[in-house]
């Protein structure tokens, strides 16, 4: 390696064992879920699956979940494990309802980045500095997250009108908007459930209906983290710390500075997730508003195997199966129990192709019970949608964890010098 390496962005060569989809492989995958979706909606009558209301709050839970997986993909890229993502969430839902009641939202949000970046600091003079153990630091932090807020809480929001101990006063709205014209006809046309055109309607819909600016800017911040990590020299020794910070001091790289850099910049992120949740999907901060989604945002960065892309679709995985408890839960989750089967008989045709005779043979049992289950029920009890979010989380990282590859020093202490 040289230093030419460390400067200029080179491109990736693919592992040996890695099996990255093509790009027509990947859509051709995307269809295909499509077309089993819309025959489970005609099978089970659950239009909801497809709607363009489910679709929406979907896409609008999924952002927080999103925000907190960006904020630990650039603190894991560079070699530092952040568990206390759901901490600086916390903080940021805080800070952004404190701001945004007294000075408007857009402040609210600002002040949201910030507080999740004050916890971000103090992770990262523990690990970076002092060298302690990233998850006992990360814990430390949720657990200081809480206490202070709630804290704080007593004192600023208690005796306010519409405020108490654990509710800040209302927050203006940032607004919404659709898309004129388009967002109007898509809902239309979802409404008509035809086969498969009506899904992707409602799919297509729900992603231009009813946004928030603020849900704009965090989607476009998906292929800016992975715009700067992966085509810019500072990404490229940002990442050369969490694979091997040994060999990026040896080129000059001031692995301290870019691993701090790093764990603000996943504060921050984190931070912008907690005030979308006080400020945009609700008016208000409440306590224990962020019900762990830092740590959903944390597996949603794990499936996606710390790539942005991957993330992504991880973070609206999980914020479609959260959306279930807002919209026609029981019901539309006794559907997705059928897809599920389907899906697994797929996953069987698969692994026998692939010659893996013992996963196939347990996935097909799985994938009977599943079948079975749906054959004897007419519907799921609340509690099983209540969990839905954690059991797919669960079930997701299973799954996938056999594929995963994460950085090679991601965890590991570091001191300056101590390749010499």
């Amino acid at each position: 390696m040289t230093t030419a390496t460390i400067a200029k962005p080179q491109a990736k060569q693919p592992g040996r064992g890695s099996r990255r989809f093509s790009l027509p492989v990947l859509l051709l995958i995307i269809a295909g879920v499509l077309v089993l979706t819309s025959v489970v909606r005609l099978i089970t009558g659950a239009d909801g699956i497809t709607s363009t209301g489910q679709m929406s709050t979907a896409l609008r839970l999924a952002v927080p979940i999103g925000l907190a997986g960006l904020g630990g993909l650039w603190a894991e890229r560079a070699g530092v494990v952040n568990i206390g993502l759901e901490g600086m969430m916390i903080l940021g839902t805080w800070f952004g309802a404190w701001a945004g009641y007294q000075w408007g939202p857009w402040t609210g949000v600002l002040f949201g980045i910030v507080g999740g970046c004050l916890g971000a600091i103090l992770h990262a003079v523990a690990t970076v500095t002092f060298n302690v153990n990233h998850i006992v630091s990360g814990v430390a932090i949720n657990i200081l997250a809480l206490g202070t807020t709630r804290y704080l809480s007593k004192f600023t929001f208690e005796g306010v009108p519409q405020g108490s101990s654990k509710q800040s006063p209302p927050i203006d709205s940032l607004g919404t908007f659709d898309i004129p014209g388009l967002s109007g006809w898509l809902d239309t046309l979802n409404e008509k459930h035809w086969f498969l055109v009506s899904d992707v309607a409602g799919l297509i819909g729900g992603l231009i209906t009813d946004l928030s600016p603020l849900t704009v800017v965090a989607v476009a911040l998906v292929p800016l983290s992975w715009w700067v990590l992966w085509r810019t020299a500072f990404g490229l020794r940002l990442r050369s710390c969490g694979e091997n910070p040994v060999a990026a001091e040896s080129l000059g790289v001031n692995v301290y500075k870019y691993k701090y850099l790093a764990v603000i910049i996943s504060g921050g992120f984190a931070g912008l997730g907690g005030a979308f949740l006080s400020i945009v999907a609700s008016n208000v901060y409440l306590d224990g508003q962020t019900a762990g989604r830092g740590y959903i945002g944390l597996a949603a960065m794990i499936f996606g195997n710390w790539m942005p892309g991957g993330l992504a679709l991880g973070a609206g995985l999980f914020g479609y199966t959260d959306s279930l408890n807002l919209r026609g839960g029981t019901t539309n989750v006794h559907a997705l129990i059928l897809l599920l089967a389907i899906l697994l008989v797929c996953g069987v045709a698969y692994l026998v192709w692939r010659r893996k005779l013992v996963p196939a043979v347990v996935t097909a049992v799985i994938s009977a019970l599943m079948f079975v289950w749906y054959a004897g029920t007419s519907d799921v009890p609340k509690q099983v949608v209540t969990a839905t979010p954690y059991i797919v989380t669960l079930l997701v990282l299973s799954l996938s964890a056999q594929h995963l590859r994460m950085p090679k020093a991601d965890g590991l202490p570091y001191r300056k010098g101590q390749g010499k």
